[in-house]
């Protein structure tokens, strides 16, 4: 069903528009004139208006001129009876949808409002991935605690240097989102930030993943590949879960690291390089050190910057500004109207063990908001029902 405003000083025409929109399950709103269609325009979100060309006060084409001025980009229909092929192209460079003459043909209305209103939903669903893209890409760090301001201040210090950086901390308290804002605050902030998952890589495969392969260098090689140094020249390498390595890419980065240069899979021809290295790890390297599973000179070409992420149970100050925000963010992606959460249940939340840490706690905040009835808060009974931790 669509929302649509009629704009036209006619009663008849409204009255004989409305009765077949209203027909079809539509709601419909109407305005005698032109400024008090705009007006109602600003006020309310329609799928579609339609309006008419010749009216006192304001006509149809100073209309248009106005909802644009006013940034409202709801797909208007024109209406005329004193239609011109001239009027038609007029109004359609004024940005109208489509121009329907008088006497309306129910058909052409029904039709033109179907493509109206694809339309519109199309322009909200691009707005809406466009908010999700942006807040995907917005790696803002939230949190008021000691700790999470410490790791601000060491951002702002250190992001505009091209100083390496090792990040610590346990799975999902959010070490790629420090590294995400190093960048965005860095001087390279317009070139690519390439992540590569260590830990996800196969050892057979992630020299060919890091410095890229010649054609022919492996069965599998069809053709010459970049790899990820190269990717990211210019800009940021965030080499994640740095700690499972293996020896030789440990090795082959370690030289990287020394000579700025690399040197592709089956190929002899050295390649500049120029990127900043941040790496994080979820382990504790220096064990790794003592139990010979990583290089003693490529732990120190990495943690030239040090920054450590805590836990969340270690930072329990930042969980009721972390579950606002996560509400607010994910009940927009979600399109659903944000709840209120009662402080009986935001108190369970504040003090549960929270293994998994952020990452985890936006899974549970996500899955309340879903699972919580429309009008309703999100109880302690729940957080209960559909938390583990209870």
């Amino acid at each position: 069903m669509a929302t649509i405003l009629i704009i036209d000083d006619e009663q008849p025409i409204r009255t004989s528009l409305r009765e077949i929109l209203e027909y079809e399950g539509h709601s419909v709103d109407e305005a005698q004139d032109g400024v008090d269609g705009v007006i109602a325009a600003r006020k309310k979100q329609y799928s579609v208006i339609f309006c008419d060309i010749k009216m006192p006060k304001m006509d149809g084409l100073d209309v248009l001129d106005m909802l644009k001025s006013k940034e409202v980009d709801t797909p208007v229909i024109m209406i005329s009876g004193h239609g011109t092929v001239e009027t038609a192209v007029q109004a359609l460079k004024k940005g109208a949808f489509d121009f329907i003459q008088k006497p309306l043909d129910l058909n052409r209305i029904l039709i033109t409002l179907k493509h109206a209103t694809e339309k519109e939903e199309l322009i909200q669903e691009t707005k809406r991935l466009h908010r999700k893209v942006h807040n995907s890409k917005s790696h803002t760090i939230i949190g008021d605690s000691k700790e999470i301001k410490e790791i601000i201040q060491m951002i702002n210090t250190v992001a505009a240097t091209d100083a390496r950086v090792l990040i610590s901390g346990g799975n999902g308290t959010g070490k790629e989102l420090v590294a995400r804002q190093l960048h965005d605050f860095s001087y390279r902030k317009s070139k690519p930030f390439v992540e590569v998952n260590c830990a996800a890589i196969p050892s057979e495969l992630i020299e060919s993943e890091l410095f890229g392969h010649e054609k022919g260098a492996f069965t599998s090689a069809i053709k010459q590949r970049k790899g990820k140094f190269e990717q990211a020249n210019g800009g940021t390498l965030f080499l994640d879960e740095v700690g499972d390595m293996g020896a030789d890419a440990q090795a082959k980065v370690l030289r990287a690291l020394q000579e700025n240069k690399i040197t592709r899979v089956g190929g002899d021809k050295e390649i500049k390089v120029d990127v900043r290295i941040v790496a994080a790890t979820n382990k504790n390297l220096r064990d790794e050190i003592v139990k010979g599973n990583f290089r003693e000179d490529l732990f120190h070409r990495l943690a030239v910057i040090p920054i450590h992420v805590p836990s969340l149970n270690n930072r329990r100050d930042d969980i009721p500004v972390l579950v606002d925000h996560f509400l607010k963010l994910l009940a927009e992606d979600h399109r659903i109207e944000v709840p209120v959460i009662d402080a009986s249940a935001l108190k369970m939340i504040c003090e549960a063990n929270w293994t998994g840490n952020v990452r985890e706690l936006r899974n549970v905040i996500e899955r309340l908001l879903i699972l919580t009835p429309p009008g309703e808060n999100i109880s302690s009974e729940m957080v209960s029902k559909y938390s583990h931790f209870t």
